[in-house]
């Protein structure tokens, strides 16, 4: 088996290339990799195409990527929320495009997109403006859309522990995406606070197989969205 481990969140997404599509985990800031998100601010790949639930608040971690003007294109289920100002400004300016998907239809695409499904029918969005252009077939009397799964070239984030070979448990509903963004991903790069040797998961709990993360970097005490948003933080300072 091999170690996984890398020295830092700046090595783990150094090879992230201008114009990838990257996954992001986190169900607002439940289960977001803010450190890996602000080494690969530091590290200054461009034109993303990004895959998330949200677009970050404040500006801080998705937010502050966004802000820095790295990101192209957000395919996300909700673009605005309470604190999120900078993609809304950013979107309506023509600077950044949006893919709007429903929730459960963005996850059903990912989980798709891992499993080597590339397309499947769904009633969802079924005679609204999110169906517009898209094929939609009737299957038992039923008007069905036909959405296409979703992989990335990369993959960020955050278990609570992991081992050395890749294999990760989440804290509660903080894993919420990452399990099916991890399968989704060709490099699947996991930070968590805990790095445990070999044999130190009961593989009983594991929730993400090590088969599926090909990085780990311990980072000891990640930081949370909304303390860095409520003490006035921005990235970079």
């Amino acid at each position: 088996m091999i170690n996984k481990q890398i020295s830092s969140p700046a090595e783990a997404v150094a090879d992230i290339f201008d114009g990838a599509t990257v996954m992001v985990g986190g169900f607002g800031e439940a289960g977001s990799p803010i450190e890996l998100i602000h080494a690969l601010i530091d590290q200054g790949a461009t034109n993303l195409t990004l895959v998330n639930n949200n677009t970050g608040t404040g500006e801080v971690g998705l937010a502050a990527l966004i802000k820095a003007g790295r990101v192209s294109k957000m395919i996300c289920s909700f673009p605005r929320t309470a604190n999120s100002t900078v993609f809304p400004k950013l979107y309506h300016s023509g600077k950044t495009k949006l893919e709007l998907v429903p929730q459960g239809t963005l996850a059903e695409r990912i989980r798709a997109g891992g499993a080597g499904i590339p397309a499947f029918y769904t009633a969802t969005s079924f005679g609204t403006p999110l169906a517009e252009g898209k094929e939609v077939r009737t299957i038992d009397g039923r008007d069905y859309v036909l959405e296409y799964g979703l992989t990335a070239d990369f993959t960020l984030i955050k278990g609570i522990v992991a081992d050395t070979y890749g294999n990760v448990i989440y804290n509660k509903t903080a894993r919420n995406f990452a399990p099916v963004m991890a399968m989704a991903g060709k490099v699947t790069i996991a930070q968590a606070a805990t790095i445990l040797h070999p044999g130190g998961l009961d593989p009983e709990i594991i929730i993400t197989p090590g088969i599926f993360v090909n990085r780990v970097v311990h980072v000891e005490n990640p930081e949370y969205e909304s303390e860095l948003v409520l003490s006035g933080a921005t990235y970079p300072s």
